[in-house]
């Protein structure tokens, strides 16, 4: 590394946060709960750190809206109620895998973006399923 990017490095402000994994990921982890610490301030800096250090971006992230989505039993309604958001394709987690902060979802916060503090509960979900 160059004096340059020491310097860079050294300036990028650090945030710690309490990862908790469950299923899958706590699997491919190898532990449930961790303390992360990891340049930046944003969930994305924060998923970009963590994928580099464990390998289950392919469990959380879908590239594709089929990856992200799942047929359904019944026909949605033409007008849903409430308010209905879903991050940008190639932002979205593969279906039945969530990203929550704090106990809200990604999607309903600031997506990707959603800026982060020390503290912050930075939970990753792909939940074991079983058929008979």
């Amino acid at each position: 590394m160059s004096a340059s990017e020491d310097a860079v490095s050294a300036d990028a402000e650090q945030t710690t946060v309490d990862v908790k994994c469950t299923g899958h990921v706590r699997d491919a982890v190898g532990q449930p709960r961790m303390e992360y610490t990891f340049d930046g301030t944003t969930l994305r800096e924060f998923l970009t750190a963590f994928f580099e250090d464990y390998e289950v971006e392919e469990l959380l992230i879908a590239e594709t809206e089929t990856e992200a989505t799942t047929p359904g039993w019944a026909n949605a309604p033409a007008d849903l109620p409430g308010t209905w958001t879903k991050n940008p394709q190639g932002e979205q987690t593969r279906a039945y895998a969530r990203v929550a902060v704090n106990g809200r979802f990604n999607e309903n916060l600031d997506g990707l973006d959603t800026e982060l503090t020390d503290g912050d509960r930075v939970a990753l979900m792909y939940p074991f399923m079983f058929c008979c």
